[in-house]
């Protein structure tokens, strides 16, 4: 009886969290932004604080099983690039989780679907309803499984994209990369950037994103990655 209760968008992203809520009402809550509410309905503001501090203990308890040896200079990197807000709206995103968002109408105008710190925290939102349907268990399964191969890798997205490449240049007697901006689209209110980042040598690779410092950092990213 409790599924019957989902509209059709929580109904849908439910599945593709994989829980079956027992309270669908804390689904509801999770993807309900602050611009939306309201006598009776709450937002997820709330949700948000507790989610953050679930995450942050799965993930820890995660890498310090992963890594028996790791001192805590080495640790606290990684944990931070697990638990930032692009990492957790880069999870948002691949379970659709901007569909389902419930927004104001200014929100809804200004592209709030698609940005980076409403889709983090609403997913940190969603982890904190998981935990007080279920339990923390439960929770911390959900974590691992949307996290997946993130967490293995972490260790090259601890350091910062940009930094990395101006470190790889510089080793081999290079000037510093140099950022482009090849496009921009969209409106105003919710731009989209593709970015190339160019070694003086002629390598080069472009990304796009919602925000200029993400497209530089994902281009970064993706000339390392061919350098590697």
């Amino acid at each position: 009886m409790a599924q019957a209760k989902l509209s059709a968008d929580l109904q849908a992203l439910q599945d593709r969290l994989g829980h079956a809520f027992a309270d669908p009402r804390l689904l509801r809550r999770a993807v309900t932004h602050a611009s939306m509410s309201g006598p009776g309905r709450e937002d997820n503001q709330r949700l948000e604080f507790l989610g953050d501090r679930v995450l942050g203990l799965v993930m820890a308890e995660a890498l310090l099983r992963a890594d028996r040896k790791a001192s805590e200079g080495q640790l606290a990197p990684r944990y931070n690039a697990l638990v930032r807000k692009e990492t957790c709206a880069d999870v948002a995103r691949e379970v659709g989780l901007g569909e389902a968002l419930k927004l104001g109408r200014s929100e809804q105008m200004s592209g709030g679907r698609r940005k980076l710190a409403l889709l983090g925290d609403a997913m940190e939102a969603v982890i904190a309803a998981v935990y007080l349907d279920a339990g923390f268990e439960v929770a911390q399964t959900l974590i691992l499984r949307l996290w997946g191969d993130r967490i293995g890798s972490v260790e090259d997205d601890a350091k910062d994209a940009k930094t990395a490449l101006q470190e790889w240049a510089q080793g081999r007697g290079l000037p510093p990369p140099v950022y482009a901006v090849i496009e921009r689209t969209g409106p105003d209110h919710a731009p989209v950037f593709t970015i190339e980042a160019q070694l003086s040598t002629g390598e080069a690779a472009q990304a796009t994103a919602p925000a200029k410092r993400q497209a530089e950092q994902a281009a970064a990213k993706a000339l390392l990655d061919r350098l590697d």
